[in-house]
């Protein structure tokens, strides 16, 4: 389906507003024939027969239709704009809403900065499409056929003289047209990198000031600006010189029909009033023509950022996200049975992982870096899913569970805490939105995290900041274990999640992830000796492969790969 024809069925939600703006337009397209209709009687009948009775009535009924048309045209325009918003509103919150449906590896090859741009600029370029054929497009061509038909009525001769200069002008834009789409295209992507990279040096800002490379954060801008106003002038290289030829070959057509014109009417054959008339409806029928360029750049511009915004409304949704089973009890028992993944075809991120984990125990996850312990807990969560073997949850297969249980029945504090740029309280309240105040406070304090949080002015009610910036890192690790305490699920998952606390705070932050143990089924990710020593299973990856499982002590005796690593920790 064209792009085009899939913009404007947006407007088909709001059928009532268009077809009444569209009436509006019409009504108000077809009032400038007044215009030249009023300039002939008043020259013939008035000026030239002394037809004086005429007059006031004319004059008075072009005063009126000029009113009338204004009034109306105001009324479009609030209209239009008021259609406009809603159309980017809704497509605006479809295109998010398609966002979050997307699996998490689309995001991995795609960043933030052209994402926001689809969202924030595509989105209102590609709706200013449909408001301009309604408001702009449409009226134009009433405007231009009625006008035509107006002077074929009086005089096809002199019609013709007046439009021959359009077939030419018909030509130009089209070619225009068809080389000018790349350029958009091109021009759009180099505004979509800049605000990536605006994006990305926003983030960050403190490592560009910590390692003192603003310059060169400077320069990369500098590229990729320079880069959009050379694409930019590319586009309009092509309009310097079609429009002002347009505008040169509009403009003679009124050198033509006035030469003819008044031939004409020295030979008898037309009336000096019909000459007249022709003369002020000629910008009446060139300005449709004079709308051309801003139309075709509007149109091209909608073209090609609709294009950008179907691409992601066409991609498939994260399958299985609602869909699947839903049992009504899980007691967390977690089964691999010889799962692999990998993240690209060059070689496997896990592979062969086979481990039983009982419902309440504890599964530590250790290993060098790389080693496939994220990759893991992402299995488990079905950020990704396995390649080869298989993953049960109690006795289910977990691709056969729907994912919108699966993970509302699992608590996940990642290696990177991240908290929304709202209240404490709504952060908190992500886990579990009906959770009661005492309920919170409970959870801040087995995440140890109570203390800090009373000491705040606001408490609940303070704002982290973006990305939490108001706390260290140890807090905002706290206030995410908080929030999987909170959410009170049968399967914990902590990767790395107390990688920030000093000694004490862990200690105290372990007891309490303890105290919960004996319900629920946790794997932990850490590099730490006394974050995993009381583990009922210690899991040992390297290169992707399980090479060792036992309990602390078992480990410790094989004298392998965990006890080295305990060997390091110890010297550290």
């Amino acid at each position: 389906m064209s792009v085009l024809v899939r913009v404007f069925k947006l407007a088909l939600a709001y059928p009532g507003r268009a077809v009444v703006s569209l009436v509006m337009a019409i009504i108000c397209t077809l009032l400038v024939l007044v215009l030249p209709t009023v300039t002939m009687v008043l020259v013939d009948e008035v000026m030239d027969k002394g037809r004086r009775d005429l007059l006031f009535q004319t004059a008075a009924f072009g005063v009126g239709a000029i009113c009338l048309r204004q009034f109306l045209f105001t009324l479009r325009t609030y209209g239009n704009n008021a259609l406009e918003q809603r159309l980017i509103h809704d497509l605006r919150t479809v295109l998010y809403n398609k966002l979050q449906r997307l699996p998490i590896k689309w995001f991995d090859t795609n960043s933030s900065g052209e994402i926001m741009s689809r969202v924030a600029s595509d989105v209102p370029t590609t709706d200013r499409v449909i408001v301009e054929a309604i408001d702009q497009a449409l009226p134009a061509l009433i405007q231009f056929v009625a006008i035509v038909c107006w002077m074929c009525y009086f005089s096809w001769e002199l019609t013709l003289v007046t439009l021959a200069p359009l077939p030419i002008i018909a030509l130009i834009t089209t070619l225009y047209s068809k080389r000018a789409e790349p350029k958009w295209r091109e021009s759009s992507q180099a505004s979509a990198d800049l605000n990536a990279l605006l994006h990305d040096n926003l983030a960050g800002i403190r490592q560009i000031k910590a390692y003192t490379v603003e310059p060169e954060a400077l320069d990369r801008f500098d590229a990729a600006s320079r880069r959009v106003g050379e694409k930019h002038m590319r586009v309009m290289k092509g309009q310097a010189v079609v429009w002002p030829t347009v505008s040169l070959l509009a403009e003679s057509g009124i050198v033509l029909m006035l030469g003819f014109g008044a031939w004409w009417y020295l030979e008898g054959a037309i009336t000096k009033g019909t000459v007249m008339s022709f003369l002020m409806a000629w910008p009446l029928l060139f300005d449709p023509v004079s709308r051309i360029n801003t139309l075709t750049q509007t149109f091209l511009g909608g073209k090609v950022a609709a294009k950008r915004v179907f691409d992601i409304l066409d991609l498939p949704d994260e399958m299985n996200l609602t869909e699947g089973k839903r049992p009504e009890t899980f007691t967390g028992r977690v089964e691999f049975a010889n799962a692999g993944f990998s993240y690209d075809t060059d070689s496997p991120a896990v592979e062969g992982i086979s481990l039983v984990a009982e419902p309440g125990m504890t599964v530590a996850l250790v290993g060098p870096t790389g080693a496939g312990k994220s990759t893991v807990l992402n299995l488990l969560t079905r950020f990704y899913e396995t390649d080869r073997g298989k993953i049960l949850l109690d006795g289910h297969e977990i691709e056969s569970l729907s994912k919108e249980w699966l993970r509302d029945h699992t608590g996940y504090v990642t290696q990177e805490s991240f908290l929304f740029n709202s209240s404490l309280r709504e952060n908190l309240r992500l886990a579990k939105p009906d959770a009661t105040e005492d309920e919170i406070w409970a959870a801040l304090e087995n995440a140890n995290a109570a203390h800090f949080v009373r000491e705040l002015p606001e408490q609940l009610d303070t704002v982290a900041g973006e990305r939490g910036v108001r706390f260290s890192g140890g807090e905002k690790q706290r206030l995410s274990i908080a929030r999987a305490l909170l959410k009170n699920p049968p399967l914990l998952l902590l990767d790395e999640a107390t990688s920030a606390l000093d000694n004490e705070t862990e200690r105290l932050v372990q007891q309490a992830l303890e105290t919960l143990r004996a319900d629920r089924t946790s794997f932990v990710i850490a590099h730490r000796l006394s974050t995993v020593r009381k583990a009922d299973l210690i899991c040992v990856l390297q290169d992707g492969k399980l090479i060792e499982k036992g309990r602390h002590d078992e480990l410790l005796a094989k004298g392998g790969l965990y006890a080295r690593l305990c060997e390091a920790s110890i010297r550290e």
